[in-house]
Protein backbone atom coordinates (compact mmCIF):
# COMPACT_ATOMS: atom_id res chain seq x y z
CA UNK A 1 0.00 0.00 0.00
CA UNK A 2 1.56 3.99 -0.54
CA UNK A 3 3.30 5.18 2.41
CA UNK A 4 1.41 8.52 2.17
CA UNK A 5 3.29 10.12 5.37
CA UNK A 6 6.32 9.22 3.51
CA UNK A 7 5.78 10.70 0.09
CA UNK A 8 4.40 13.88 1.91
CA UNK A 9 7.56 14.21 3.65
CA UNK A 10 9.62 15.57 1.20
CA UNK A 11 7.37 18.06 0.16
CA UNK A 12 7.05 19.50 3.80
CA UNK A 13 11.01 19.37 4.29
CA UNK A 14 10.60 21.66 1.04
CA UNK A 15 9.21 24.02 2.98
CA UNK A 16 5.92 23.49 0.79
CA UNK A 17 2.66 24.68 2.85
CA UNK A 18 0.29 21.48 2.97
CA UNK A 19 -2.49 21.01 5.81
CA UNK A 20 -0.88 18.33 8.43
CA UNK A 21 -4.11 16.37 8.65
CA UNK A 22 -4.56 15.67 5.17
CA UNK A 23 -1.78 13.03 4.93
CA UNK A 24 -3.00 10.94 8.23
CA UNK A 25 -6.62 11.30 7.32
CA UNK A 26 -5.92 9.57 4.02
CA UNK A 27 -3.16 7.20 5.34
CA UNK A 28 -6.56 6.29 7.65
CA UNK A 29 -9.01 5.42 5.05
CA UNK A 30 -6.67 3.99 2.81
CA UNK A 31 -5.10 1.52 5.82
CA UNK A 32 -8.63 -0.97 5.35
CA UNK A 33 -8.39 -1.37 2.15
CA UNK A 34 -5.73 -4.16 1.23
CA UNK A 35 -6.82 -6.18 3.91
CA UNK A 36 -11.05 -5.26 2.56
CA UNK A 37 -9.93 -6.57 -0.86
CA UNK A 38 -7.98 -9.69 0.28
CA UNK A 39 -11.46 -10.66 2.35
CA UNK A 40 -13.48 -10.10 -0.83
CA UNK A 41 -11.44 -12.63 -2.39
CA UNK A 42 -11.75 -15.19 0.13
CA UNK A 43 -15.77 -14.64 0.01
CA UNK A 44 -16.12 -14.64 -3.87
CA UNK A 45 -14.55 -17.90 -4.06
CA UNK A 46 -16.90 -19.08 -0.93
CA UNK A 47 -19.85 -18.56 -2.86
CA UNK A 48 -18.07 -20.03 -5.85
CA UNK A 49 -17.97 -22.91 -3.71
CA UNK A 50 -21.22 -22.83 -2.33
CA UNK A 51 -22.63 -22.64 -5.79
CA UNK A 52 -20.20 -25.23 -7.41
CA UNK A 53 -21.60 -27.78 -4.28
CA UNK A 54 -25.30 -27.07 -5.25
CA UNK A 55 -24.30 -28.02 -9.38
CA UNK A 56 -22.29 -31.03 -8.58
CA UNK A 57 -24.29 -32.77 -5.61
CA UNK A 58 -27.69 -30.59 -5.69
CA UNK A 59 -27.53 -29.42 -2.31
CA UNK A 60 -25.02 -26.66 -0.84
CA UNK A 61 -23.82 -28.95 2.30
CA UNK A 62 -21.33 -26.16 3.86
CA UNK A 63 -22.67 -22.63 2.95
CA UNK A 64 -20.78 -20.01 1.78
CA UNK A 65 -20.25 -18.25 5.34
CA UNK A 66 -18.96 -21.47 6.58
CA UNK A 67 -16.94 -21.84 3.89
CA UNK A 68 -15.38 -18.64 4.08
CA UNK A 69 -14.11 -19.08 7.30
CA UNK A 70 -12.47 -22.53 6.85
CA UNK A 71 -10.97 -20.96 3.49
CA UNK A 72 -9.67 -17.94 5.72
CA UNK A 73 -8.45 -19.89 8.57
CA UNK A 74 -6.19 -22.18 5.87
CA UNK A 75 -4.52 -18.79 4.70
CA UNK A 76 -4.25 -17.33 7.89
CA UNK A 77 -2.34 -20.98 8.56
CA UNK A 78 0.07 -21.16 5.68
CA UNK A 79 0.52 -18.07 4.16
CA UNK A 80 0.42 -15.59 7.69
CA UNK A 81 -0.80 -12.38 5.56
CA UNK A 82 1.17 -9.47 6.46
CA UNK A 83 0.44 -6.24 8.78
CA UNK A 84 -1.23 -4.44 6.18
CA UNK A 85 -3.66 -6.74 5.48
CA UNK A 86 -4.55 -6.00 9.57
CA UNK A 87 -6.57 -2.94 9.67
CA UNK A 88 -9.07 -4.70 7.04
CA UNK A 89 -9.01 -7.96 8.00
CA UNK A 90 -10.31 -6.28 11.37
CA UNK A 91 -12.74 -3.97 9.91
CA UNK A 92 -14.77 -6.83 7.98
CA UNK A 93 -14.97 -8.86 10.90
CA UNK A 94 -16.36 -5.86 13.24
CA UNK A 95 -18.01 -3.27 11.19
CA UNK A 96 -19.08 -5.25 8.02
CA UNK A 97 -20.79 -7.94 10.14
CA UNK A 98 -22.44 -5.00 11.86
CA UNK A 99 -23.65 -3.61 8.76
CA UNK A 100 -25.18 -7.35 7.63
CA UNK A 101 -26.56 -7.79 11.03
CA UNK A 102 -28.86 -4.78 10.89
CA UNK A 103 -30.08 -5.32 7.18
CA UNK A 104 -31.01 -8.83 8.80
CA UNK A 105 -33.98 -7.01 10.28
CA UNK A 106 -35.68 -6.34 6.60
CA UNK A 107 -35.99 -10.29 6.68
CA UNK A 108 -38.01 -10.55 9.69
CA UNK A 109 -41.60 -10.31 10.18
CA UNK A 110 -43.88 -9.97 13.33
CA UNK A 111 -47.05 -11.03 11.42
CA UNK A 112 -45.95 -14.74 11.45
CA UNK A 113 -47.16 -14.74 14.49
CA UNK A 114 -50.35 -14.53 14.21
CA UNK A 115 -50.47 -17.38 11.38
CA UNK A 116 -48.58 -19.73 14.03
CA UNK A 117 -50.88 -19.14 17.12
CA UNK A 118 -50.69 -18.30 20.64
CA UNK A 119 -49.81 -21.38 22.01
CA UNK A 120 -47.20 -22.48 19.70
CA UNK A 121 -45.42 -18.88 19.85
CA UNK A 122 -45.66 -19.09 23.42
CA UNK A 123 -43.86 -22.65 23.25
CA UNK A 124 -41.80 -21.68 20.85
CA UNK A 125 -40.43 -19.00 23.14
CA UNK A 126 -40.04 -21.02 26.13
CA UNK A 127 -37.71 -23.98 24.09
CA UNK A 128 -35.60 -20.70 22.61
CA UNK A 129 -35.35 -19.16 26.27
CA UNK A 130 -35.20 -22.79 28.03
CA UNK A 131 -32.41 -23.95 24.96
CA UNK A 132 -30.59 -20.85 25.27
CA UNK A 133 -30.41 -21.07 29.53
CA UNK A 134 -29.55 -24.93 29.63
CA UNK A 135 -26.56 -24.44 26.34
CA UNK A 136 -24.99 -22.25 28.32
CA UNK A 137 -24.98 -24.07 31.60
CA UNK A 138 -23.60 -26.85 29.84
CA UNK A 139 -20.45 -25.19 27.90
CA UNK A 140 -19.76 -23.59 31.10
CA UNK A 141 -19.48 -26.62 32.95
CA UNK A 142 -17.25 -28.43 30.23
CA UNK A 143 -15.16 -25.63 31.07
CA UNK A 144 -15.95 -23.15 28.05
CA UNK A 145 -15.47 -18.94 28.20
CA UNK A 146 -18.57 -16.92 28.76
CA UNK A 147 -18.74 -15.53 25.95
CA UNK A 148 -18.23 -18.90 23.31
CA UNK A 149 -20.59 -20.81 25.96
CA UNK A 150 -22.94 -17.32 24.63
CA UNK A 151 -22.37 -17.96 21.20
CA UNK A 152 -22.95 -21.39 21.36
CA UNK A 153 -26.28 -21.35 23.71
CA UNK A 154 -27.87 -18.66 20.66
CA UNK A 155 -26.44 -20.58 17.57
CA UNK A 156 -28.49 -24.16 19.16
CA UNK A 157 -31.34 -21.79 19.86
CA UNK A 158 -32.64 -19.84 17.07
CA UNK A 159 -30.66 -20.08 14.24
CA UNK A 160 -27.10 -21.30 14.29
CA UNK A 161 -24.64 -19.56 11.97
CA UNK A 162 -26.46 -16.44 11.92
CA UNK A 163 -27.36 -15.81 15.39
CA UNK A 164 -23.65 -16.81 16.02
CA UNK A 165 -22.57 -13.75 13.74
CA UNK A 166 -25.34 -11.46 15.26
CA UNK A 167 -24.18 -12.01 18.24
CA UNK A 168 -20.40 -11.83 18.36
CA UNK A 169 -20.47 -8.31 17.77
CA UNK A 170 -22.70 -7.34 20.38
CA UNK A 171 -20.94 -9.62 23.28
CA UNK A 172 -17.53 -8.59 21.81
CA UNK A 173 -16.61 -12.34 21.19
CA UNK A 174 -12.55 -13.50 19.82
CA UNK A 175 -12.31 -14.38 15.85
CA UNK A 176 -11.00 -17.29 17.02
CA UNK A 177 -14.31 -18.27 19.17
CA UNK A 178 -16.49 -17.18 16.45
CA UNK A 179 -14.79 -19.09 14.35
CA UNK A 180 -14.57 -22.12 16.19
CA UNK A 181 -18.56 -22.59 17.24
CA UNK A 182 -19.85 -21.40 13.50
CA UNK A 183 -17.19 -24.19 12.33
CA UNK A 184 -18.86 -26.91 14.75
CA UNK A 185 -22.50 -25.74 14.30
CA UNK A 186 -22.37 -25.71 10.82
CA UNK A 187 -21.02 -29.57 10.60
CA UNK A 188 -23.79 -30.72 13.20
CA UNK A 189 -26.12 -28.94 11.38
CA UNK A 190 -25.26 -30.82 8.69
CA UNK A 191 -25.91 -34.15 10.29
CA UNK A 192 -29.35 -33.34 12.13
CA UNK A 193 -30.59 -32.43 8.26
CA UNK A 194 -29.47 -36.54 7.36
CA UNK A 195 -30.66 -37.39 10.68
CA UNK A 196 -34.07 -35.97 11.32
CA UNK A 197 -35.86 -37.65 8.28
CA UNK A 198 -34.96 -40.92 10.11
CA UNK A 199 -35.31 -39.62 13.63
CA UNK A 200 -39.32 -38.37 13.01
CA UNK A 201 -40.06 -42.13 10.99
CA UNK A 202 -38.66 -43.95 14.27
CA UNK A 203 -40.50 -41.84 16.55
CA UNK A 204 -43.68 -42.09 14.20
CA UNK A 205 -44.84 -38.24 13.95
CA UNK A 206 -47.19 -37.34 11.44
CA UNK A 207 -46.11 -35.01 8.65
CA UNK A 208 -47.01 -31.79 10.85
CA UNK A 209 -45.27 -32.91 13.88
CA UNK A 210 -42.17 -34.24 12.11
CA UNK A 211 -42.27 -30.39 9.88
CA UNK A 212 -42.64 -28.62 13.19
CA UNK A 213 -39.93 -30.74 15.04
CA UNK A 214 -37.53 -29.67 12.31
CA UNK A 215 -38.80 -25.70 12.56
CA UNK A 216 -38.02 -25.79 16.55
CA UNK A 217 -34.22 -28.21 15.95
CA UNK A 218 -32.84 -27.61 12.55
CA UNK A 219 -30.45 -24.70 12.10
CA UNK A 220 -30.90 -22.69 8.63
CA UNK A 221 -34.32 -21.81 7.00
CA UNK A 222 -32.86 -23.92 3.94
CA UNK A 223 -31.74 -26.32 5.82
CA UNK A 224 -35.68 -26.66 7.79
CA UNK A 225 -36.60 -27.38 3.83
CA UNK A 226 -34.19 -30.24 3.22
CA UNK A 227 -34.90 -31.49 6.55
CA UNK A 228 -38.76 -31.51 6.86
CA UNK A 229 -39.19 -32.10 2.86
CA UNK A 230 -39.11 -35.89 2.76
CA UNK A 231 -41.69 -35.89 5.23
CA UNK A 232 -44.55 -33.90 2.46
CA UNK A 233 -45.14 -30.38 1.55
CA UNK A 234 -47.61 -29.69 4.50
CA UNK A 235 -44.27 -31.09 6.45
CA UNK A 236 -42.13 -28.28 5.10
CA UNK A 237 -44.78 -25.53 5.36
CA UNK A 238 -45.19 -25.88 8.86
CA UNK A 239 -41.53 -26.52 9.58
CA UNK A 240 -40.61 -23.13 7.35
CA UNK A 241 -43.55 -21.22 9.53
CA UNK A 242 -42.21 -22.56 13.17
CA UNK A 243 -38.70 -21.24 12.05
CA UNK A 244 -39.58 -18.11 11.15
CA UNK A 245 -41.30 -17.83 14.87
CA UNK A 246 -38.10 -18.85 16.02
CA UNK A 247 -35.86 -16.83 13.85
CA UNK A 248 -38.06 -14.10 15.43
CA UNK A 249 -36.59 -14.01 18.59
CA UNK A 250 -33.18 -13.32 17.67
CA UNK A 251 -34.24 -9.62 17.97
CA UNK A 252 -34.97 -9.75 21.57
CA UNK A 253 -32.16 -12.05 22.42
CA UNK A 254 -29.68 -9.82 20.79
CA UNK A 255 -31.28 -6.59 22.00
CA UNK A 256 -30.98 -8.19 26.21
CA UNK A 257 -27.95 -9.52 25.74
CA UNK A 258 -26.31 -5.40 24.31
CA UNK A 259 -28.11 -4.66 27.53
CA UNK A 260 -26.82 -6.81 29.70
CA UNK A 261 -23.29 -6.00 28.32
CA UNK A 262 -23.70 -2.45 28.91
CA UNK A 263 -24.94 -2.80 32.31
CA UNK A 264 -21.79 -5.07 32.82
CA UNK A 265 -19.84 -2.04 31.66
CA UNK A 266 -21.18 0.32 33.72
CA UNK A 267 -21.14 -1.86 37.15
CA UNK A 268 -17.03 -1.61 36.46
CA UNK A 269 -17.24 1.87 36.75
CA UNK A 270 -17.69 3.59 39.99
CA UNK A 271 -19.49 6.58 38.94
CA UNK A 272 -21.12 5.90 35.48
CA UNK A 273 -21.85 8.70 33.52
CA UNK A 274 -25.18 9.07 31.40
CA UNK A 275 -24.83 7.62 27.70
CA UNK A 276 -27.30 8.08 25.10
CA UNK A 277 -29.35 5.05 23.41
CA UNK A 278 -26.84 4.33 20.91
CA UNK A 279 -24.07 3.21 24.12
CA UNK A 280 -27.24 1.03 25.71
CA UNK A 281 -28.17 -0.66 22.26
CA UNK A 282 -25.11 -0.69 19.96
CA UNK A 283 -26.15 1.43 16.29
CA UNK A 284 -26.81 -1.92 14.30
CA UNK A 285 -29.17 -3.37 17.08
CA UNK A 286 -31.49 -0.53 16.75
CA UNK A 287 -30.99 -0.76 13.09
CA UNK A 288 -32.05 -4.14 13.32
CA UNK A 289 -35.24 -3.37 15.10
CA UNK A 290 -36.34 -0.86 12.79
CA UNK A 291 -35.78 -2.52 9.77
CA UNK A 292 -38.00 -5.06 11.43
CA UNK A 293 -40.77 -2.55 12.17
CA UNK A 294 -40.75 -1.42 8.94
CA UNK A 295 -41.13 -4.68 7.48
CA UNK A 296 -43.73 -5.96 9.70
CA UNK A 297 -45.90 -2.85 9.49
CA UNK A 298 -45.63 -2.65 5.38
CA UNK A 299 -43.65 0.59 5.29
CA UNK A 300 -40.26 -1.72 4.20
CA UNK A 301 -40.76 -1.80 0.39
CA UNK A 302 -41.77 -5.18 -1.29
CA UNK A 303 -39.58 -5.19 -4.01
CA UNK A 304 -36.29 -4.27 -1.82
CA UNK A 305 -36.66 -7.34 0.65
CA UNK A 306 -35.11 -9.58 -2.01
CA UNK A 307 -32.01 -7.08 -3.00
CA UNK A 308 -31.33 -5.91 0.80
CA UNK A 309 -31.38 -10.12 1.66
CA UNK A 310 -28.48 -10.69 -1.03
CA UNK A 311 -26.64 -8.03 0.17
CA UNK A 312 -26.86 -8.87 3.75
CA UNK A 313 -25.99 -11.98 2.49
CA UNK A 314 -23.11 -10.79 0.87
CA UNK A 315 -21.70 -8.85 3.47
CA UNK A 316 -21.79 -11.69 5.57
CA UNK A 317 -19.75 -13.81 3.99
CA UNK A 318 -16.95 -10.52 3.90
CA UNK A 319 -17.22 -10.87 7.43
CA UNK A 320 -16.92 -14.81 7.70
CA UNK A 321 -13.76 -14.17 5.29
CA UNK A 322 -12.78 -11.83 7.96
CA UNK A 323 -12.85 -13.46 10.69
CA UNK A 324 -11.24 -16.66 9.30
CA UNK A 325 -8.41 -14.70 8.18
CA UNK A 326 -7.95 -13.76 11.93
CA UNK A 327 -8.34 -17.09 13.48
CA UNK A 328 -5.06 -19.08 15.29
CA UNK A 329 -6.51 -22.61 14.21
CA UNK A 330 -4.33 -23.60 17.34
CA UNK A 331 -6.76 -22.01 19.58
CA UNK A 332 -9.64 -23.82 17.86
CA UNK A 333 -8.14 -27.10 18.00
CA UNK A 334 -7.38 -26.74 21.52
CA UNK A 335 -11.09 -26.20 22.49
CA UNK A 336 -12.37 -29.01 19.44
CA UNK A 337 -13.10 -31.68 21.55
CA UNK A 338 -15.09 -29.59 24.02
CA UNK A 339 -16.85 -27.69 21.39
CA UNK A 340 -17.95 -30.65 20.34
CA UNK A 341 -19.54 -32.12 23.30
CA UNK A 342 -21.09 -29.00 24.27
CA UNK A 343 -23.06 -28.69 20.73
CA UNK A 344 -23.78 -31.69 20.66
CA UNK A 345 -25.23 -31.88 24.45
CA UNK A 346 -26.86 -28.35 23.68
CA UNK A 347 -29.23 -30.41 20.53
CA UNK A 348 -29.57 -33.40 22.76
CA UNK A 349 -31.58 -30.90 25.17
CA UNK A 350 -32.85 -29.03 21.81
CA UNK A 351 -34.44 -31.50 20.81
CA UNK A 352 -35.96 -33.34 23.81
CA UNK A 353 -37.62 -29.88 25.02
CA UNK A 354 -38.92 -29.44 21.38
CA UNK A 355 -40.70 -33.04 21.58
CA UNK A 356 -41.89 -32.18 24.80
CA UNK A 357 -43.63 -28.84 23.65
CA UNK A 358 -45.28 -31.14 20.32
CA UNK A 359 -46.71 -33.43 23.48
CA UNK A 360 -47.84 -30.35 25.45
CA UNK A 361 -49.63 -29.21 22.22
CA UNK A 362 -51.25 -32.70 21.16
CA UNK A 363 -49.23 -32.75 17.87
CA UNK A 364 -47.87 -36.24 18.72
Amino acid sequence: MIDWLYLCQPLMLAGMKMPRPLCPFLTAWLAPVPGLLLCAVVAALAMAGERAESTLTGRAWLEALVIAILLGTLIRTVFQPSARFEAGIRYASKTVLEAAVALMGAMINFNAVRQAGLPLVGGIAAIVVLSIAGSFALARVLGLPAKMATLLACGNAICGNSAIAAVAPVIEAESDDVGAAIAFTAVLGVAVVLLLPLAAATLHLSPLAGGAFAGLTVYAVPQVLAAAGPMGAGAAQIGILVKLVRVLMLGPVVALLGLMMRRTERTKQPTPPRHPITHVLPWFILAFLAMMTLRSTGLFPSMAIVPTNHVAGILTVVSMAGLGLGVDVRSVTAAGPRITIAVVLSLVLLAASSLGLLWLIKLV
